[in-house]
């Protein structure tokens, strides 16, 4: 008897996968187009086939392939075939159809041709005249592609991605037969870790545990040809008994998949019971941002959220954002990221080693994957499963046509003469996110060279003018764009955003470096050294919190106590390059009445009701910040009812008051700029600061002084557009001396003139 020639349909992009399954059962395929792979086989092989294949959709018999540009040739040409040997009297035979750059385009035309060619073809053989359609299904299809009609018999029935163990869906669920092949194409085999930080519903866990134990997908579900006379039970039963035999103990390393959602995992854990891998899966549900491992040389394989689980495209792209720093943390591992999401490089901001367009169903996405370095070799332990029995072959170096190797590439399984390296194979490196370069370590060198020059420099200054918090360090080292702060015994460092050519993770472990470099230099311990990423700011990020690990401190300056957050805010709460302009204030206050827009953390009026001002005004959009000034105040026993603190835009309260002298002394200290939804239009310190200050000064007393500031360097202030105030800058005297950068601010005395 001749094989039949029989074809696996498969997604797009899984066609070597497939390839490489089935010559791991022994049958020699090809792939004939794309998303079809063609190999022979008897009625055993289509059980196994079917039963053992993981990334295939379906297993047809292929009946023919001939030429069609009419209808007339169609006919006969499916009018020849022996109909009777595959489908009996009773048998059902429904056509589906797809015609694809050919003349027959009607799709249901070719359908009712091919059922009436049919039709008259077992009537005739089976001599009746009647076909009651009440047997088993057998599925045919026609194909038209180019004008060349294939007609197929499906033996599959519910498609190979319904294994059986998964009722239910989620929201956009990952196929099962795409899991499976996109832990193929990673690196992972029985004995590395592997971890799947979005599992969602346990797909791609439970496929890797299938693979790992060497579990048939389709061992716990029925099949189309099983009720074809033509196939029969006895090779599926064959193939179910012999698998049952292959099945492996649970493996020894369990695969750990994690979520956030409780519910997701819930489902998962149903699903891995359902599928027999309870047992080799840990279930827990964790943030991502919580990622780590003890562990060298694992596998991160997953289909993180691209779509509406996590709402609004913005929250998906912080996400993503996140990932490079985030999976840095995993050094030796290698990453393999699956998504729908076309500029996922442009997010995380690295290249991928490879790529390859796969389907979900009908959504286009991209597998990315990052190659960490190779575990080192070691000997094969003789418990452990050959490659070729978890459902490919022997592991080699990987051919020009699959572009990356089907699953495990262990070095010990190569053969005795290794295959010439590739043109595309990966360089070895160190890590795939992250990692230091070679010139860390002079860079390193020369930043605690000079901060232990600048502390011995700095070491009697401060004391003796009372002050525990400066600016120790200001991107001296112009390789080095940091500020570091000492508040006490604490360093607060920020990054100033400068051009680079380092990855978000290598950048992320740059910082590491100079942070730990910074605590050791000045025996700091690094517990109490706080880093920050001083971006340029745009909008209201001045005000953005970013974490909440809620590190506060009591600090003194000047005889004063002021709490600080080091840990949660761009800005601790106390800029220190005002703590001159501070001390001008307090030597002015006495018998003032003092305004304070745009008031932050208050500490200017902390400073002005400690030199003896009647009464104070704080003016600010943020609730938080008024609580944090009102602490100052109480901090330093000058609360009172004369200390009133407004929530509001400093603009529209300056212009809800009336035109009299209400204050004597004000300091305006605007934002560069902010768009914050609280205001009615954004603001710009160079469009808005001199009308304001006009405003302003209608509602000073003769005589009175405004402190104005900014940091926008550009900034030009125009005094004849300020309405009776005189102007002076002071910036040279206002900047403290231990801030080698002059321009950290720009400052002006403004004077109400008196009246005549």
């Amino acid at each position: 008897m001749q094989p039949y020639e029989l074809i696996a349909t498969v997604a797009f992009g899984l066609e070597a996968v497939v390839v490489r399954e089935l010559a791991a059962l022994g049958y020699e395929a090809k792939p004939i187009q794309p998303g079809r792979v063609l190999f022979h086989g008897d009625a055993a092989a289509i059980a196994e086939a079917n039963l053992w294949l993981r990334t295939a959709e379906r297993v047809l018999v292929r009946l023919a392939a001939f030429e069609a540009t009419d209808f007339g040739q169609l006919f006969d040409g499916v009018r020849e075939l022996p109909w009777e040997e595959w489908v009996p009297a009773d048998g059902a035979f429904p056509v589906k159809g797809r015609s694809v750059k050919s003349q027959l385009s009607s799709v249901p035309a070719c359908q009712k041709i091919v059922k009436k060619a049919a039709v008259e073809a077992m009537r005739e053989a089976h001599g009746v005249e009647e076909l009651p359609e009440t047997g088993a299904e057998h599925q045919i299809e026609i194909a038209l592609l180019k004008n060349q009609a294939t007609v197929t018999l499906d033996t599959t029935g519910a498609g190979l991605h319904k294994r059986g163990y998964r009722p239910g869906y989620g929201v956009a669920p990952l196929r099962e037969t795409l899991a499976a092949g996109v832990v193929q194409l990673s690196f992972w085999r029985p004995g590395r870790p592997f971890w799947d930080p979005f599992c969602g519903a346990g797909t791609v866990a439970i496929e890797a545990a299938m693979l790992g134990r060497q579990i048939a997908p389709g061992l716990n579900r029925p099949f189309a040809a099983e009720a074809w006379p033509a196939v029969g039970e006895a090779p599926f039963r064959a193939a179910r008994e012999a698998a049952e035999r292959r099945r492996l103990p649970p493996l020894t390393e369990r695969i750990l998949a994690t979520d956030a959602d409780e519910g997701a995992l819930k489902l998962a854990r149903q699903n891995a019971v359902a599928a027999g891998v309870e047992e080799d899966i840990h279930f827990q549900q964790r943030d991502f941002s919580d990622l780590s491992s003890k562990r060298d040389y694992g596998v991160l394989v997953t289909n993180p959220p691209y779509g509406e689980r996590l709402g609004e495209r913005e929250e998906i792209e912080r996400l993503y954002r996140t990932i490079p720093d985030v999976l840095r943390r995993l050094k030796t591992w290698s990453h393999s990221v699956l998504t729908a999401r076309l500029d996922f490089e442009e997010l995380v901001g690295q290249k991928a080693d490879r790529r390859r367009k796969l389907y979900n169903g009908r959504i286009e996405c991209t597998l990315f994957q990052y190659h960490g370095p190779k575990p080192p070799k070691k000997r094969v332990e003789a418990d452990e499963a050959p490659a070729a029995e978890l459902g490919q072959p022997p592991a080699s170096e990987p051919s020009a046509n699959d572009a990356q190797a089907i699953g495990a590439v262990e070095t010990t399984d190569l053969p005795a003469k290794a295959p010439a390296k590739k043109p595309f194979a990966p360089q070895p490196k160190e890590q795939a996110f992250g990692g230091l370069r070679d010139d860390a370590g002079r860079q390193a060198e020369d930043f605690a060279n000079r901060l232990r020059k600048l502390a011995r420099h700095l070491r009697k200054w401060p004391t003796k003018r009372g002050i525990t918090c400066y600016r120790l360090y200001d991107r001296d080292v112009p390789e080095i764009p940091l500020a570091v702060d000492r508040y006490e015994d604490a360093l607060h460092i920020a990054e100033y955003e400068r051009p680079h050519d380092r990855t978000p993770a290598e950048h992320a472990d740059w910082l590491d470096h100079m942070v730990r470099t910074a605590a050791d230099a000045l025996e700091t311990p690094r517990e109490l050294v706080y880093l920050k990423r001083r971006a340029r700011q745009r909008g209201d990020d001045q005000y953005t919190k970013f974490a909440e690990r809620g590190v506060v401190k009591l600090v003194g300056e000047a005889g004063l106590r002021f709490r600080v957050n080091l840990s949660d805010y761009l800005d601790t709460g106390l800029f220190l390059d005002h703590r001159v302009t501070r001390g001008m204030v307090r030597d002015a206050a006495d018998g003032k009445r003092f305004l304070n827009l745009f008031g932050y953390t208050g500490s200017f009026t902390t400073y002005a009701a400690a030199g003896g001002a009647t009464e104070t005004t704080t003016v600010d959009l943020s609730q938080n910040y008024l609580d944090w000034g009102q602490e100052n105040l109480r901090l330093n026993k000058l609360t009172g009812p004369q200390h009133k603190f407004v929530r509001e835009d400093g603009r529209a309260f300056v212009e809800s008051l009336p035109e009299e002298p209400l204050y004597d002394l004000a300091v305006v200290d605007p934002p560069t700029f902010s768009n914050s939804k609280r205001l009615d239009d954004d603001w710009d310190v160079q469009q808005h600061a001199a009308p304001l200050l006009s405003s302003l000064a209608r509602r000073m007393a003769p005589g009175g002084v405004i402190y104005f500031s900014t940091n926008f360097r550009r900034f030009k202030l125009y005094e004849d557009a300020l309405g009776g105030l005189s102007a002076h800058e002071i910036s040279r005297q206002t900047v403290p001396e231990d801030f080698r950068n002059k321009r950290i601010h720009r400052c002006w005395v403004l004077r109400k003139q008196d009246s005549q």
